[in-house]
């Protein structure tokens, strides 16, 4: 299990990654997580080990900055964190909304869900979650964007909408 670090934002944004498959990706993740102070919750079977090289390599030295929360299965997840009980929103190519669309400013807590590179999240809980459901829109004839990539688009769109709070506003640069 990966070491979890404490903390103390009264508005949470969590990364929930359901079974990723590519550590490159993950580890990309991670990164985009501590940048922003984002939890990220990896919930297994996971294609790779969390040990892996590449997964260090790709998050850097971010991996002591994140706050991370494992889950043994989406199901597990799903009961800790009901979707009913939550503002949480399923990241699909099928999503009902535009990412954007939600008002995510004074939501205390986000649980954005991501699925597998391969099959994303499971048809069942899409359709059952369907009013919850967003996409990042495309063109037609593609299937999808890359995880990761998908990933800061819409957690940088839910910052930008809470103003970027916790985060550096001015740049240290030209000081």
């Amino acid at each position: 299990m990966l070491q979890n670090m404490s903390t103390s934002n009264k508005k949470m944004l969590n990364v929930v990654l359901v079974e990723p498959e590519i550590p490159q990706n993950t580890g990309n993740i991670a990164r985009t997580c501590a940048a922003i102070g984002a939890k990220l919750h990896l919930v297994y079977p996971l294609g790779f080990s969390i040990s892996e090289k590449a997964v260090k390599r790709a998050g850097l030295d971010y991996w002591d900055k994140l706050d991370i929360e494992e889950h043994l299965s989406f199901e597990k997840f799903l009961e800790k964190y009901k979707p009913e009980e939550n503002n949480m929103f399923f990241v699909t190519t099928k999503g009902k909304q535009v990412y954007s669309e939600p008002d995510y400013k004074n939501m205390k807590d986000v649980f954005v869900l991501f699925g597998k590179e391969t099959k994303g999240l499971p048809e069942d809980v899409l359709l059952k979650y369907i009013d919850k459901t967003i996409r990042i829109p495309m063109r037609p004839t593609l299937r999808s964007l890359n995880l990761s990539n998908s990933v800061a688009i819409v957690v940088y769109d839910i910052m930008r909408q809470k103003e970027f709070e916790g985060l550096e506003e001015i740049s240290k640069y030209f000081d």
